[in-house]
């Protein structure tokens, strides 16, 4: 329930107007973690407080206001001040001016770093205790007296009582900042930094990249889903664990990609044809000049223009990618790690618009399907959440398979098989497997974590062992 308060909502200490006002109350019923913060606060007055951090981290220009502050907002008033003249906040805000997700993140985190602080002092200083307790007690009667539709004189010296006990409450907490200001600045400073650190876990996860182009591909998911899995970041070390290590994987795969592409360029002689991506510099050239512009276009309609010849080279994004994940419960120890292995082939289908399965198995499975490799904060959060542990049956997983492929979208997949332990599958299976395999054209990769490759190379096209999904040789699944 939220607490009670003795003024009207939207209150502020800074030049805030009707449009950021409605702002932040939008970017607040996103937010979980505001909410809790809100209701959690040590203050009575802490969710104005969380739209004055919110301004001065989003706003062009916050100022603080100098009159016509209300008394129960002075303490606001002193946070702020203090939170905004620190030498390093100014040049902090330049991550945070007019970006909505930095500037959301960052209210929770200053908002958390703020109430920690306030509890460390409470608990140092009794007297300080009993003033918030007691202003504590009095929310709680005037709460139950609003539930009881309360009137009367009773409630308004009750009103009054409140105000009176907030004024020395907030004189208290005043001074304990000026005596104390050092341990508020060293919490703010973490804050910032813990601010940074989530929106580049952030990036890891749903975009592949921590700097450069990663800000404009990130604003491309929808905001409620950037602060929901940002959150679930901040406050989850699996999640973090499984951004850390998707990072990772990520530039890995992104560097062969490039090197993959650079060289089937370099190997290839010329043709002619009319695919853009393999125009030679000249044709472009000719494109660019007015004079030459209309004979190019002619020529590529026709299929004549210059073009890098690919013959005998694999071309890059053939097919969709099939992804079957052991996940029996030999692989819990691995399991952030391969999941950030995923993200990382997931960031290369959706690079290239491939479409994207993953079969996670055991003795069950269960199997997850991305058009084209993208997939929604929600997604991400349930898959992170999902372990199956159990047994180790690979028919599961390669029946699977079969059924994607025969979907008129997978077929022609790169199969990509993931696992740490061994298993016996009838001649019968591998038979059937094996025909099918050749019917429909596709491949199986498959990578073996510290364990015997012999049942494994019986449905296999390529096997590598390797000792986890760190190692070099499991990089060879970001070629295909």
């Amino acid at each position: 329930m939220r607490r009670y308060t003795i003024q009207n909502e939207n209150r502020s200490v800074l030049n805030t107007d009707a449009f950021d006002k409605r702002r932040f109350k939008e970017i607040y019923e996103m937010s979980q973690g505001l909410q809790k913060i809100s209701d959690e606060g040590e203050l009575p007055t802490f969710e104005p407080l969380l739209g004055d951090i919110w301004a001065s981290l989003y706003k062009m220009k916050p100022e603080m206001m100098e009159e016509n502050v209300a008394d129960d907002l002075q303490v606001n008033k002193s946070l702020m001040e203090k939170i905004m003249t620190d030498e390093s906040f100014e040049n902090y805000r330049s991550f945070t001016r007019l970006d909505d997700l930095s500037s959301a993140i960052g209210t929770v985190k200053f908002g958390e770093k703020t109430n920690q602080w306030l509890i460390e002092q409470k608990e140092r200083d009794e007297e300080l205790q009993k003033k918030m307790q007691e202003v504590k007690g009095m929310q709680r009667q005037l709460q139950k007296q609003e539930r009881q539709d309360w009137v009367g004189n009773g409630n308004e010296q009750l009103q009054a009582d409140l105000r009176k006990a907030m004024a020395v409450m907030n004189g208290h907490i005043q001074q304990t900042l000026q005596n104390n200001s050092y341990s508020f600045s060293e919490a703010m400073a973490q804050a910032r930094q813990e601010t940074k650190q989530v929106k580049d876990d952030l990036k890891s996860l749903l975009v592949g990249t921590r700097t450069g182009s990663g800000d404009a591909e990130l604003k491309k998911v929808p905001l409620r889903d950037q602060i929901s899995l940002a959150e679930k970041i901040a406050s989850d070390k699996k999640m973090k664990e499984i951004a850390d290590w998707a990072g990772r994987f990520k530039q890995v795969a992104c560097k062969k990609q490039k090197t993959k592409y650079n060289n089937a360029m370099e190997r290839s002689g010329v043709t002619i044809g009319n695919d853009i991506e393999r125009l030679l510099p000249i044709e472009l050239g000719l494109y660019t000049n007015s004079t030459t512009k209309n004979d190019f276009l002619r020529r590529f309609v026709e299929g004549q223009t210059m073009m890098y010849e690919q013959k005998g080279q694999e071309v890059l994004g053939k097919g969709p990618i099939i992804l079957c994940l052991d996940q029996s419960g030999s692989m819990r120890n691995l399991d952030t790690q391969s999941k950030g292995f995923t993200l990382a082939l997931m960031l290369i289908a959706r690079r290239q618009r491939r479409d994207f399965c993953l079969i996670l198995f055991s003795n069950r499975t269960q199997v997850f399907k991305y058009e084209k490799g993208k997939i929604k904060g929600s997604d991400m959060m349930n898959l992170a959440q999902t372990f199956l542990s159990g047994g180790t049956n690979f028919s599961l997983p390669l029946s699977k398979s079969l059924s994607m492929i025969n979907e008129s979208r997978f077929k022609q997949s790169d199969v990509v098989f993931v696992t740490d332990g061994e298993d016996r599958i009838k001649d019968s299976f591998l038979e059937e497997f094996d025909k099918k395999k050749k019917e429909k054209a596709f491949n199986v990769l498959s990578f073996i974590i510290g364990n015997s490759t012999n049942t494994v190379e019986q449905f296999s096209d390529k096997v590598v062992m390797v000792k986890d999904l760190e190692d070099k040789g499991s990089y060879a699944a970001f070629e295909i």
